[in-house]
């Protein structure tokens, strides 16, 4: 079988504008190009298609969702592993809700709060392994230790903080402000402060780091989901440019 791309365009919720720039940038072709010069897609365009909306709500760009997709070589194992993903994602938010469910009733009702049932599904521990891995045991333990001496409040207000920078960053590429200007460099200077409590030391090689897994992993932020398409790039280029400038390797 094979849709038009109106066809493609209704079923996916985009626009066939769209269709024609993930065209333009070789992101996905049409199987077919009519004589009457419509675009017409088959059940393989389909699941790619799939696979760049999927990438797309994760917060990636466009440059990152070929980069994934042109590494793959199986469809089944690839959506296999996206789908668990996401059911991850959704067993973590489902968590999150039903804590601030019992937080609001107990609240109301004037019963006692448990840490346990305030703090389900915030569990950061989950990334032990990962950052173990990326940058060894002893910056897990100096985040994990720094985490834990926080209260409540301080928590949250880190958290704020982080939001803000993302903000300030997103404002300032929507300005027009080049990565290198002394306005953005400002920002990434306030983001290496917010990361230096936890990490104490913020080497060029792992704030440089950091910066591509804005962009490559979408449990970093969701930087193009929430200020559009290309921040993610942006906010990584501003790191590097601090990098070189500021840190030593």
């Amino acid at each position: 079988m094979e849709w038009s791309i109106q066809d493609i365009a209704r079923a996916a919720g985009t626009t066939s504008r769209t269709l024609r720039h993930y065209d333009a940038v070789g992101l996905l072709a049409p199987s077919r190009i009519g004589g009457n010069g419509y675009r017409y897609y088959d059940s393989a365009a389909l699941v790619r298609l799939q696979r760049i909306l999927l990438l797309r709500e994760l917060g990636l760009g466009l440059l990152a969702i070929a980069s994934v997709l042109d590494g793959e070589r199986d469809s089944v194992v690839a959506l296999s592993t996206h789908l668990s993903l996401l059911e991850q994602e959704r067993a973590r938010i489902g968590r999150q809700i039903d804590s601030v469910r019992t937080t609001l009733r107990k609240l109301e009702g004037g019963e006692p709060l448990m840490a346990e049932e305030v703090f389900d599904g915030f569990d950061h521990t989950v990334h032990e392994a990962e950052v173990t891995s990326r940058w060894g045991a002893s910056a897990y333990r100096t985040g994990d230790q720094w985490w834990r001496s926080l209260s409540a409040s301080e928590r949250a207000a880190h958290q704020r903080e982080q939001g803000e920078i993302a903000a300030a960053f997103g404002a300032a590429r929507a300005s027009g402000l080049a990565v290198e200007s002394a306005e953005v460099q400002a920002v990434v200077s306030r983001l290496h402060a917010w990361l230096r409590p936890a990490v104490k030391t913020v080497s060029r090689g792992y704030f440089v780091g950091l910066g591509q897994l804005y962009v490559d992993d979408p449990r970093y932020g969701t930087y193009d989901a929430d200020f559009g398409p290309g921040t993610a790039e942006f906010i990584r280029d501003a790191m590097r440019i601090y990098a070189e400038r500021n840190l030593a390797k």
